[in-house]
């Protein structure tokens, strides 16, 4: 039985896969997962304002338990200290309730110079716009270039629907519900000149209103999905991107087991079940959960609530 932060978990596939006769775990080359492998710091917000206050999105509507809220978020905290990394905090925001899902704000990399950069949000809702202000206030004063796309109507959700490969060659470019596709369009072409492609996937399931929600890369050659959430033509794309596909169910999906953090070899995720222990087994990661069930009412999980800075 593996002990995973208070909940007991079956799992002789682990045992069996990533464990040297001597007991201990044995983890995959750190090549395996190129910029995945490496990552040291992360940025977060704390939930100080954090509410539901209109339905953006299917999973709203239950009231928030504020003081729970905050004691599941030191708890990803940690967890994310636990893997390894350095968490910066970026100041809350009075009034600014979803401030906490710190992927959305912008989209962070680097160029193949070294240079780091972000590309400013335009969120689709008015009651986010002026979130984005604060983080590329927060990334400009630490050094980042800022790349204003001037998206006029389109709009454009960051790492909500921006997600790299794992090997940092390109990027994969969500749109349907949060995001346009004439945003993915303008970002694509700014991309380019970069030397990074971008795959564009259209979303058609309501619940997965972000490609965080349904696409979850677990290292270079695998990742998780659910399929009922892309077209047939954005479906083909990503089984093309990917030697292993995992499935998730819409079961699954919904309970955002998509939605965790891989991070130096461990993966972080609201929920476990035997399939997802399998896949994790079989990819070499090993599962943390962490209790995210207050932030899921406000439609997001793990991976919502954090942007990787390296």
């Amino acid at each position: 039985m593996v002990v995973l932060r208070g909940l007991c978990v079956s799992s002789s596939c682990f045992r069996k896969q990533n464990r040297k006769q001597s007991g201990r775990w044995q983890f995959p080359p750190a090549n395996r997962y190129h910029r995945y492998s490496m990552f040291k710091t992360v940025l977060m917000c704390p939930p100080t304002y954090f509410d539901v206050r209109e339905a953006k999105n299917p999973y709203m509507g239950q009231a928030i338990d504020r003081s729970k809220a905050q004691q599941q978020w030191d708890s990803l905290r940690r967890s994310l200290e636990d893997s390894g990394l350095k968490v910066e905090l970026i100041d809350p925001v009075k009034d600014f309730e979803d401030m906490v899902f710190a992927a959305n704000q912008v989209f962070v990399g680097q160029a193949r110079n070294g240079e780091k950069f972000i590309v400013p949000s335009h969120m689709r809702y008015p009651s986010r716009h002026q979130e984005v202000a604060f983080y590329v206030d927060w990334f400009r004063g630490r050094g980042y270039r800022v790349i204003d796309l001037n998206l006029g109507e389109e709009y454009l959700e960051g790492h909500g629907d921006l997600l790299w490969h794992p090997d940092g060659s390109r990027i994969w470019a969500a749109y349907g519900f949060r995001s346009t596709r004439g945003g993915v369009e303008k970002f694509s072409k700014e991309m380019a000149k970069m030397g990074f492609p971008v795959t564009p996937l259209e979303l058609i399931d309501a619940h997965c209103y972000h490609l965080d929600t349904c696409l979850c890369p677990l290292n270079q050659d695998a990742a998780l999905i659910y399929p009922g959430a892309f077209s047939t033509k954005s479906l083909a794309a990503i089984r093309g991107g990917f030697a292993r596909i995992h499935e998730l169910t819409r079961d699954e999906t919904v309970q955002f087991m998509g939605n965790g953090i891989v991070a130096n070899g461990r993966f972080l995720t609201p929920r476990l079940n035997e399939h997802l222990s399998q896949i994790l087994a079989q990819e070499g990661l090993v599962p943390i959960v962490v209790d995210t069930s207050e932030f899921e009412k406000s439609g997001g999980s793990a991976f919502c609530m954090k942007a990787f800075l390296d």
